[in-house]
């Protein structure tokens, strides 16, 4: 098994001898794709394999096995041509996949023309292209268990990502993404959507989650692939998430790319409404012009975090279920805020805040808490755990992420809740102008720093008894 880290960190270091390839976001895109076609090919040869009269949409010339795969194949100018030509009778792969058809597979087709329609080959040294294509040839993502190299790659993608400055907001940490699944339990036949779905973490653990849980014939298989649908916007982060699903087993994602702030709010019917939302919205990020007038005259705002919360309150079924990622700026505030909170606990049973530590999201430093709720009936009380660093662990880092062992207490008492140090509950009526940030009433205070003036008056106290010492010492001398 290869060592997925030491072969992204290959990549990157050959990538930067490419005069083509500029920054992360470039490097970002070249891997997708290539990471794409890659994957695809491996499932389609699994598929050619269980499934009678299955056929890869992919011409034959162009199958990740048939020019990438070989350590010897080509390279150099000739396979820039093979990518880039788009000479009449010599059309190169990005060409030909661009405008690819099937009548047998249409769906599956439109996946890989809406993949290449929104990516670009940047690199412009063949050579350097094919020591790239055969470092990721160096890991067979169909041999690994329980996705263990798949996790790996993506851990690798999706920290790069983080740190690539305004793309953090696709990255929510592994353990997060399996709390909030677990917690809000997604049935098989249930519809499941992220409308922010980044990378599809949320999305992977749902799959996971149905088919550990509740699958259990080929039937069942079939109604999981067609119950799990993404929405995402950055192109970069729509092909890492197509991929991710494509290696969860989904023969052909319902995976859009999409702004779900311009989805028509009004044009949402019950055929389009979901039983299960997972999600960690963007917040903080800029929308595009005119997006906000999308929504309710009394929801209307430019923070994306406040209006991707009107539009799930519309997306959700009767009864169904939520589960998301909110900074402390969308549960407090007044204004359009207040009123988007008060439509939030009027509209639904808000049974569930988890409040984390600043550095959950390293290394962006934001307080952040999950949101628990289910449409249908209104909040009467919530209940609050706060979440707290192990003992001795000052932050979350890089090196110490956080882990989804040290959960074990919320799932433990998510079904026995009593009141304790980390748990308390809150009636609605006791809220002021439906503000959320309600803070643990048990927990001690902090010893407040000392004043300027209460420093100066210590530190001259000091010098004065230093003074009186000093004098005692020079009569004792005399």
């Amino acid at each position: 098994m290869a060592n997925v880290g030491a072969v992204i960190s290959s990549i990157r270091n050959i990538m930067r001898q490419d005069r083509g390839i500029s920054g992360d976001a470039q490097r970002l895109e070249q891997l997708g794709w290539m990471l794409f076609l890659k994957i695809i090919d491996d499932k389609d040869q699994e598929l050619e394999i269980t499934k009678d009269d299955y056929e890869s949409v992919i011409p034959e010339k162009f199958q990740w096995r048939n020019w990438a795969a070989d350590t010897e194949g080509i390279t150099g100018d000739e396979l820039l041509e093979f990518i880039d030509s788009n000479a009449e009778g010599n059309r190169g792969l990005f060409a030909t996949l661009r405008n690819l058809s099937s009548n047998t597979n249409p769906k599956r087709a439109a996946i890989v023309k809406e993949v290449f329609e929104g990516s670009n080959n940047f690199m412009k040294s063949g050579y350097e292209m094919r020591k790239v294509i055969n470092k990721l040839n160096e890991i067979d993502f169909n041999s690994s268990k329980d996705k263990q190299v798949f996790g790996d790659i993506y851990e690798s993608i999706l920290v790069e990502l983080r740190d690539a400055g305004n793309k953090g907001e696709y990255y929510t940490p592994r353990a997060v993404t399996q709390l909030m699944t677990k917690m809000t339990n997604p049935k098989l036949g249930e519809k499941v959507l992220d409308p922010a779905a980044g990378t599809g973490g949320f999305l992977t653990e749902a799959i996971d989650h149905i088919r550990s849980e509740y699958v259990h014939t080929v039937d069942d298989e079939h109604i999981l692939q067609n119950s799990i649908t993404g929405w995402e916007l950055k192109p970069v982060a729509y092909v890492l998430g197509l991929t991710n699903l494509i290696l969860h087993e989904i023969d052909i994602p319902e995976y859009i790319y999409r702004d779900s702030l311009k989805v028509e709010y009004n044009g949402i019917k019950a055929k389009d409404k979901v039983d299960v939302i997972l999600a960690n919205p963007p917040f903080g990020a800029s929308i595009a012009d005119g997006v906000e007038t999308n929504f309710p005259s009394s929801y209307r705002c430019k923070e994306s975090a406040d209006l991707f919360v009107i539009l799930m309150l519309q997306l959700l079924k009767p009864n169904g279920r939520c589960a998301i990622v909110l900074p402390d700026g969308s549960i407090t505030g007044d204004g359009v805020k207040a009123r988007i909170r008060e439509k939030l606990l009027t509209d639904c049973n808000l049974h569930t805040i988890i409040r984390l530590p600043q550095s959950t999201f390293f290394p962006a430093t934001v307080s952040t808490n999950l949101l628990f709720f289910e449409k249908g009936s209104p909040t009467k009380e919530i209940w609050y755990y706060e979440h707290k660093l192990p003992e001795g662990q000052k932050s979350y880092s890089k090196t110490k992420p956080i882990q989804f062992n040290e959960f074990q207490p919320i799932v433990d008492w998510w079904d026995n809740r009593v009141e304790n140090d980390q748990a308390w509950k809150v009636k609605v009526e006791d809220l002021k102008d439906w503000d959320l940030d309600i803070k643990n009433p048990v927990q001690e205070e902090e010893e407040k720093m000392p004043s300027s003036n209460e420093l100066l008056e210590k530190l001259n106290k000091s010098f004065e008894k230093s003074q009186g010492i000093i004098k005692e010492i020079k009569q004792l001398v005399g």
